[in-house]
């Protein structure tokens, strides 16, 4: 069955249907049987012979007396053919506005939407293929003002027949094609348009608020990638906390997928690991249920944010993310795990070469890699370090496979965190590992401690002294007025030799 006949017989449904047993019908069921024989022949020739199939599709139109089904079909495939085989975008215009005129009457509204819904998503890019799976024609070889007079001539039909759901569609796929294109200006207009749709829209029952709500969240899906893109942090904050504080909604998961992957990306750029990973499980979680090809992408995202925040837990031991373990699109990120978790830097640099367009050729893993392999070489050097008293920068840095530099500057990172106790000797260029045991430390802190105390038990002595020493007061009376004991006084005059030591 042809893919605008299922159309039309599901966009029947709610058509009415009354049949008259009339002899005078012959005639009609003639003529209508003549036209579906042209509009056929006329559609055999597209491959082949397209200008041709226009030319017939055209006399179908013209020779309709009222506007009619065939009619609708005629110009249906003439918009199509112009579009995507023969690049004519101004002429599917016109056939297209053309084919709007009968969305009134001549066909149902259920079929007619689905109709503009169709040329909508291949005039925006998104249906650039044709049945045969060859690559035609796409919109980004198309004027922009073309493409903006599609939706307009749209929005102006739907005006006219009240059509709001259908309205705001459009707006959306607008919104959607200036997103592709990277047209930031228009976008901002068409989503402050949108906007403007949803507060016009009243609050009568839980039902309106929540097709509110859902509204809502696609506007905010739009944006939140525009700021994504411009790397605007700030906006795109204010556009992720407004998208939970909506209650009421029932969103498509592809809009909460989209949402929470630029939710991941924004506490990627804050350091904020565990946030970000639970952002990515989530979009992975929804893009998965709607079946979009993205998750693949945001799998690795989540894997990359668990192995940052150091986590020990594998995350394909979830049963959500398990069936993609073994995706030759994984396989890489599966193997890079491992090798995190068992600090195996050599291998993980391997990895890293050897898979470049599965990982490094996308632009937002590239740029966390660095990060990536900082922390698992410093979790590499902590592990080297525990036999060792003295190093060598140079063997360090040879064992990590980088410049001494870089590892100097590793090895201060752990010394300022006190994950390393040691000095490095910039003359000697080698790291000295302070390896007292815990005994020992504590006894020599005593030790200083006690020191410390006496030195600043002199000084408050011989303060004193003076001073008393000058009212007429006597050394033993002052000092037994301070609470110091005869020994220590015997031992600060060289009365007696006291014998200290430390058990």
């Amino acid at each position: 069955m042809d893919d605008d006949d299922a159309d039309y017989m599901d966009g029947g449904e709610d058509e009415d249907y009354n049949f008259d047993y009339s002899d005078d019908g012959d005639g009609d069921d003639a003529a209508s049987a003549d036209v579906e024989n042209q509009y056929y022949t006329a559609k055999s020739k597209k491959e082949d012979d397209p200008e041709g199939a226009l030319q017939a599709f055209k006399a179908i139109v013209s020779a309709e007396e009222e506007k009619g089904d065939w009619g609708f079909k005629a110009l249906k495939q003439s918009t199509k053919l112009l579009f995507l085989r023969l690049n004519r975008p101004r002429e599917a215009l016109q056939t297209y506005t053309q084919l709007l005129t009968y969305t009134k009457s001549a066909v149902t509204r259920n079929y007619s939407e689905k109709t503009i819904n169709g040329i909508l998503d291949y005039v925006g890019g998104g249906g650039n293929t044709s049945g045969k799976g060859k690559k035609k024609a796409s919109s980004a070889s198309v004027d922009v003002t073309v493409l903006q007079e599609f939706y307009e001539v749209t929005r102006t039909a739907l005006e006219e027949a009240k059509n709001d759901r259908l309205s705001l569609k459009t707006n959306l796929k607008l919104a959607k094609l200036w997103l592709d294109r990277k047209e930031y200006g228009r976008l901002t207009r068409t989503l402050k348009d949108l906007y403007a749709s949803t507060k016009t829209q009243g609050s009568d029952g839980t039902e309106a608020d929540q097709s509110r709500g859902t509204q809502l969240l696609e506007i905010y899906a739009l944006e939140i990638q525009m700021y994504n893109e411009t790397k605007n942090v700030k906006k795109l904050k204010e556009i992720y906390n407004a998208t939970n504080e909506v209650r009421s909604a029932i969103p498509h998961p592809r809009i909460m997928g989209v949402i929470k992957e630029c939710g991941g990306k924004m506490w990627m750029g804050e350091r904020q690991w565990s946030r970000a990973s639970e952002d990515f499980f989530e979009s992975f979680r929804n893009y998965d249920e709607a079946g979009s090809a993205q998750r693949i992408q945001v799998l690795k995202y989540l894997v990359l944010a668990n192995m940052l925040m150091g986590s020990e837990v594998n995350p394909f031991d979830s049963q959500e993310t398990k069936p993609y373990k073994n995706d030759p699109q994984i396989k890489a990120m599966t193997d890079l795990v491992d090798a995190y978790q068992r600090r195996e830097v050599h291998e993980a640099e391997k990895i890293l070469r050897d898979n470049r367009s599965t990982i490094m050729d996308d632009p937002f893993i590239r740029s966390y890699i660095g990060e990536l392999l900082r922390s698992l070489r410093t979790q590499y050097l902590i592990d080297l370090l525990k036999p060792y008293t003295r190093l060598e920068l140079s063997f360090l840095a040879k064992q990590v496979n980088v410049e001494i530099n870089e590892v100097e500057d590793l090895l201060v990172g752990l010394i300022l965190e006190g994950k390393v106790e040691g000095r490095i000797d910039q003359v000697g260029m080698r790291l000295e590992l302070d390896k007292h045991n815990p005994i020992e430390k504590r006894r020599y802190a005593a030790l200083e401690n006690w020191s410390s105390a006496l030195d600043n038990l002199h000084g408050a002595v011989v303060t004193k002294s003076a001073n008393a020493l000058g009212g007429g007061v006597s050394g033993p009376r002052m000092m037994n007025s301070m609470g110091v004991n005869d020994s220590i006084m015997n031992m600060m005059i060289g009365g007696g030799d006291v014998q200290m030591s430390v058990a």
